[in-house]
């Protein structure tokens, strides 16, 4: 039996990117705590749904991140779907602050991973796997509690930006 091989790539990695950016998604803040209790969290647009029984989703992970070991490590972690007038927050998320936390309203899950408070939809996961793809891990997130605003206005990104709209 032959097995096909991969053709190598004819195209750059930012015009990977860039035709990657042509998807319009969501805008997402995963975030969890560490066992001793600190906050962490980042902006993720790498978020989507893989399951209804039993309830899962995915996101992914730079293997360069941060705070890649807080999320390995940890049980849970929350994801939350940002509205429209949380921009601010997306950006301050996906730039290395010293305190990202400082100032931003939350309250605590179940299984006490950080809930932003006004965001569209809250996902609290438990951490049922993750795997090593390129340079990404992709987390899989078994949903125990889910809540939803469909009264709000999602944030969007698409080619880089960042859209306020809401869709027709």
């Amino acid at each position: 039996m032959h097995l096909p091989t991969h053709a190598v790539p004819s195209f750059s990695p930012l015009e990977f990117r860039a035709a990657l950016g042509m998807f319009a998604t969501g805008v997402t803040i995963v975030s969890a705590r560490t066992p001793s209790g600190e906050l962490v969290g980042l902006t993720a647009n790498s978020f989507n749904s893989v399951s209804l029984d039993p309830p899962l989703v995915l996101w992914s992970l730079s293997q360069r991140s941060l705070s890649l070991d807080a999320f390995r490590a940890g049980s849970h972690y929350a994801i939350n779907v940002l509205a429209a007038d949380q921009h601010a927050l997306a950006l301050r998320f996906a730039t290395p602050l010293a305190d990202r936390w400082k100032g931003v309203d939350w309250t605590p899950g179940v299984a006490g991973a950080p809930l932003i408070t006004g965001a569209m939809a809250h996902f609290e996961c438990f951490n049922k796997s993750r795997y090593d793809e390129g340079d990404h891990v992709i987390f899989i997130g078994q949903v125990e509690q889910v809540a939803h605003r469909p009264e709000a206005a999602p944030l969007l990104f698409h080619g880089g930006r960042f859209y306020t709209e809401h869709p027709l």
